[in-house]
């Protein structure tokens, strides 16, 4: 579904964004994109992308190019903002989180995984985020798959 809210980089979500990133939301709102089709015309995962929009991934040359091309956004306000001299911020807002989507995810991953695992992280390196849209006549259901490696605290 396309955001169709006008935003701008001094309203909240994006306040704590480059304020490059609500140029892209709404040029992706604009076409009516999903991640998804940003994701293949770009050459990447729609939750690579997705970090990309919030900030929280490096894009490369190529990867810049291929976004302004897919949004119709001068690459130049793309380059400006998340270019070579750039490095991504990463964690959104504050903790716990307030937003229910969120606030979900973080106690699953802090008290399940802790609980099963022990104490520890599941590594975000080379981790996959698959996330399905699962048809049910109650209504559609989200369906995510977080593929990471357990990796325990050390004790010293």
């Amino acid at each position: 579904m396309a955001q169709t809210a006008k935003v701008s980089a001094n309203s909240a979500p994006y306040s704590n964004l480059p304020p490059i990133s609500a140029a892209l939301f709404e040029a992706k709102a604009r076409k009516g994109l999903s991640f998804d089709a940003v994701a293949k015309a770009v050459g990447r995962d729609e939750v690579w992308v997705a970090a990309a929009f919030y900030g929280e991934a490096k894009l490369s040359q190529e990867e810049i190019n291929s976004l302004a091309i897919a949004l119709d956004v001068p690459t130049v306000n793309i380059q400006d903002e998340l270019g070579a001299h750039w490095w991504p911020s990463r964690g959104l807002g504050p903790i716990p989180p307030t937003d229910p989507t969120i606030y979900r995810l973080y106690e699953g991953v802090l008290a399940v995984v802790h609980e099963k695992f022990g104490d520890g992280i599941m590594s975000m390196i080379d981790c996959k985020i698959n996330v399905e849209k699962k048809p049910d006549p109650k209504g559609d259901r989200v369906l995510l798959t977080f593929d990471g490696k357990f990796m325990p605290y050390a004790k010293w």
